[in-house]
């Protein structure tokens, strides 16, 4: 760009800067409102004001012109309609130097509103409350607030909008510096970010209406969801790569966007999806203490116990040398037994738990460069969503969560040998945990301790004996889990070389009946599920 292409583009800038004489504010959430009212109120702006957000304005003594003054017209119908009029859109969207509607404006007596400010009626807060009827978040539907957005980030050429009070401060500064005007690009940014607001909310609207009116189990026939941009990345999977998360507008299930980051260096791509999965496998065990060590997005070590600090280091156990680096998630308040074997583990990326006490903490927060991260849910976390997604080209895939809880009456024994009841018990713990490990999947289990985890193989044979590998020594009694069922004998004959005393796989193979005689014939007990649990 040469010099004096700059002094042109500089020189559109300034005169794209229009001052903010006239401002209407009609707002739900009055955080810093009486900053804002104050502020413009000391430039000389004239406000206009809505029902309650005139009366907020009163009461901290702030002049404001109520909105039926302009109109004409009071607010009906309960304040279901107040700004929905010419003089208020018209003055809004009029577009400033055209001929044709400056003297419209004129003959209609319409005045100029060069900024809006307006927030939304709190519909996401609203049909997040337990006891929210269908009556209250219809009569939380703002109209009269998204069409005052919608106009003025239209007519962002001429008019500035906001839609957050978080972005107060920056008004405030980009004022100051305009000399009481604001830029063209602030005013086109900020209307970005109002159709963004409009548009997450129309989809809290028709996902919650949707969901009413949605017979239970059937599959939703428009998924519309709306993210926003939480924090840039350093970089992805790969330095290579660009990445950054995102957290859903409107959630209030248990995210990993909303654990606080007690220390620690930022956190990465790899680490925010390790935690993830994570967080998934904590949800699914509440009822005993419970840990689990994740390494590359699957767990190379879990269990239950009596005891946080015995569950952490069973689940240690499980695989030390896949452990080094890995994820710690634990189910319970982290007590100082639990972070004296945190802190004797070398090379964690990071700790999510529901808190850590006191004198946990004093010891852990010795570990500056780890990243501990609190997330108080977990220990209580909510149901989850009745579909999940995953991103294809193009498109979604959903599914209903595997959720399924099974029991001891759900087991069918098919061998002559029968397991014993602690076997049982082992054996579901097993079924429970290898639904979170890629298939296809294996894990060896003793008591509630994953002793081998075999997955990610594309033969189940290979699995197990991965599993066994991982178990060495301790895959003799042990019992084996499998997530899929076994579509050869070589797969028993394998575990029973391993000493594996019972086993517990869905059933449904043309060759069930070779392998269950497999299974008598080494003296393994087994049990069908019934179930499968892919996890691809």
């Amino acid at each position: 760009m040469n010099i004096s292409t700059k002094t042109q583009a500089v020189a559109q800038k300034v005169a794209t800067a229009l001052p903010i004489r006239r401002a209407i504010l009609s707002v739900s959430d009055k955080t810093d409102l009486d900053k804002l009212a104050g502020f413009l109120h000391q430039h000389q702006v004239e406000l206009i004001a809505t029902g309650g957000t005139l009366q907020y304005l009163k009461d901290h003594e702030i002049p404001a012109v109520p909105v039926a003054s302009l109109t004409g017209s009071p607010e009906i119908f309960g304040g279901r309609v107040k700004t929905l009029h010419p003089k208020i859109h018209g003055g809004i969207l009029f577009r400033r130097g055209n001929e044709e509607h400056e003297q419209q404006r004129a003959e209609q007596g319409i005045k100029a509103i060069d900024l809006v400010v307006v927030n939304l009626y709190p519909f996401e807060k609203v049909i997040a409350e337990p006891d929210c009827s269908l009556t209250d978040a219809i009569e939380n539907i703002d109209i009269g607030g998204p069409s005052m957005i919608r106009s003025a980030a239209k007519n962002s050429a001429d008019v500035a909008v906001l839609t957050d009070p978080a972005d107060y401060a920056e008004f405030f500064e980009k004022f100051e510096r305009g000399h009481g005007s604001i830029d063209d690009l602030t005013r086109r940014t900020w209307a970005v970010r109002a159709f963004a607001r409009t548009a997450a909310y129309d989809a809290a609207i028709a996902g919650y209406l949707e969901e009413q009116s949605r017979a239970p189990g059937e599959v939703p026939e428009v998924r519309i969801s709306s993210f926003r941009r939480e924090r840039n990345l350093r970089y992805g999977e790969n330095p290579h790569q660009r990445a950054a998360l995102y957290k859903k507008v409107g959630d209030h299930g248990l995210s990993v966007a909303d654990a606080e980051v007690l220390s620690g260096k930022e956190l990465s791509y790899n680490n925010y999806w390790d935690l993830e999965c994570t967080l998934s496998i904590l949800a699914d065990f509440t009822e005993r203490p419970f840990a689990v060590v994740i390494k590359h997005a699957t767990p190379c070590g879990a269990a239950e116990a009596v005891t946080l600090a015995e569950a952490y280091q069973n689940a240690h156990d499980t695989d030390p040398m896949s452990a080094f680096g890995g994820i710690i998630g634990l189910n319970r308040v982290v007590d100082r037994a639990t972070a004296e074997k945190i802190a004797g583990t070398l090379f964690v990326e990071c700790v999510l738990a529901p808190g850590y006490d006191d004198d946990a903490w004093t010891l852990l927060k010795k570990k500056k460069m780890r990243r501990f991260l609190k997330l108080p849910a977990i220990e209580n976390p909510p149901a989850p969503e009745d579909w999940t997604y995953r991103a294809i080209s193009g498109g979604l895939l959903a599914q209903s969560p595997d959720v399924a809880v099974l029991t001891a009456d759900d087991l069918k024994v098919v061998t002559k040998a029968a397991p014993t009841e602690k076997q049982i018990a082992s054996l579901l713990f097993g079924r429970h945990l290898v639904k979170h490990v890629k298939s296809n999947a294996i894990v060896l289990i003793k008591g509630t301790a994953a002793v081998g985890i075999g997955g990610g193989q594309t033969a189940r044979v290979d699995a197990v004996k991965m599993a066994i590998e991982k178990a060495g020594d301790r895959a003799a009694g042990s019992v084996l889990a499998s997530d899929a069922f076994f579509p050869m004998p070589d797969n028993i004959e394998v575990a029973a070389a391993a000493k594996i005393a019972a086993i517990i796989e869905p059933g449904g193979s043309k060759k069930d009946p070779e392998v269950i005689a497999a299974a008598d014939e080494c003296g393994i007990a087994m049990v069908f599920s019934g179930m499968r649990n892919f996890r691809h």
